[in-house]
């Protein structure tokens, strides 16, 4: 004779989940969906903003907001994968110009062809976010200064390579270019840059959610002790996931030329404030193990959203830095409130 077990607790279950008061359902519901409460944002951004100005919902201004979205929005994907480890990476605008420069620079004045040239660029920065897993796996140092050291490291050799000089659009290869080709989706007029970041969000989510490094990314950022005791290979994937980081920076390098037509050593100075913000906005806790990509997109979404905006609106500079600090306060103390969701 069988005894079927799993109807107590689902009855438990059950019983468990009528006695929550909506406030824990909310809660609840925040914790197992994290893309839900910067999609909500939007949405909310989008409505208001389009009741102030009209422009704001127009095919122009929705253009332009995906394509400034997309630098911030892949350098922020390489960031969620380092703070879901519970990590962070300050050092994520100076491995991309870098990479930036090495690669605009070896085709314009040192004769490498543009392949080549990308490809170096790539590798470098893939290289720069390995050194970034090696010192905080090898010499076990916070992540934090790791990559405060190697920020100014990595600005210093930009400069020198370049002598702060930058690159313009003429004196490179066409394929250093290409992701700033425009083209029409209907009304919008995007770049292959925009298309090229949906699809490396898309792919990394994939692998985030569908494969066993994934589940360990999320496992040492929930608890690296557990992680370790379950079998996972902690530094190792600690190591892969600041080189796939590195990688991301690199490609993007790439992005960037082609949104800005330039290689410059003064391009995306702010780059590390705003990846934190978008990952932060967009769901993923900075105590690692609960977050992801969609999450991170919307998050540099509702940056830019706000900037935009809020300038139709007639809002000064110093008042939309003000919102996206608030909207940073607020996100952390909602990440605060819902990882106190009791199971």
């Amino acid at each position: 004779m069988s005894v079927d077990t799993q109807a107590p607790a689902t009855a438990a279950e059950q019983f468990a989940l009528r006695r929550q008061s909506p406030v824990q359902r909310i809660q609840h519901l925040l914790h197992s969906h994290p893309a839900l409460s910067p999609l909500l944002v939007l949405l909310v951004a989008v409505i208001v903003f389009t009741i102030i100005n009209p422009r704001f919902i127009q095919p122009a201004t929705i253009s332009i907001i995906l394509q400034q979205t997309a630098v911030i929005g892949a350098l922020a994907i390489g960031q969620t994968l380092v703070i879901l480890t519970a990590g962070i990476d300050l050092a994520v605008g100076a491995t991309s110009i870098l990479a930036m420069l090495l690669m605009a620079n070896l085709a314009a004045n040192n004769g490498v062809p543009g392949v080549l040239a990308l490809l170096i660029g790539i590798a470098f920065g893939t290289a720069c976010g390995f050194l970034n897993g090696l010192l905080v796996t090898r010499l076990r140092l916070p992540p934090f200064i790791v990559t405060l050291g190697t920020l100014s490291i990595f600005t210093a050799i930009g400069l020198l390579y370049s002598k702060g000089a930058s690159v313009g659009r003429n004196k490179m290869p066409d394929v250093l270019n290409l992701m700033g080709t425009r083209f029409a989706i209907g009304p919008f007029n995007l770049t292959l840059g925009v298309i090229f970041v949906v699809v490396l969000a898309a792919v990394i989510a994939f692998v985030l959610s569908q494969t066993a490094w994934g589940r360990h990314v999320y496992a040492v950022g929930d608890d690296i002790e557990a992680a370790r005791l379950a079998g996972i290979r902690v530094n190792r994937v600690l190591l892969s996931v600041y080189t796939v980081a590195g990688l991301i920076y690199g490609i993007t390098a790439w992005v960037q030329i082609g949104r800005a037509g330039t290689a410059s050593p003064n391009a995306i100075v702010d780059a590390n404030l705003e990846t934190i913000t978008a990952v932060v906005i967009g769901g993923t806790s900075l105590f690692g193990g609960r977050g992801g990509i969609a999450g991170t997109i919307l998050g540099a979404l509702i940056v830019y959203a706000f900037n935009i905006g809020l300038s139709l609106a007639g809002v000064n500079d110093q008042l939309r830095v003000l919102t996206i600090g608030v909207l940073i306060i607020v996100a952390v103390s909602i990440d605060q409130w819902i990882r106190k969701v009791k199971a």
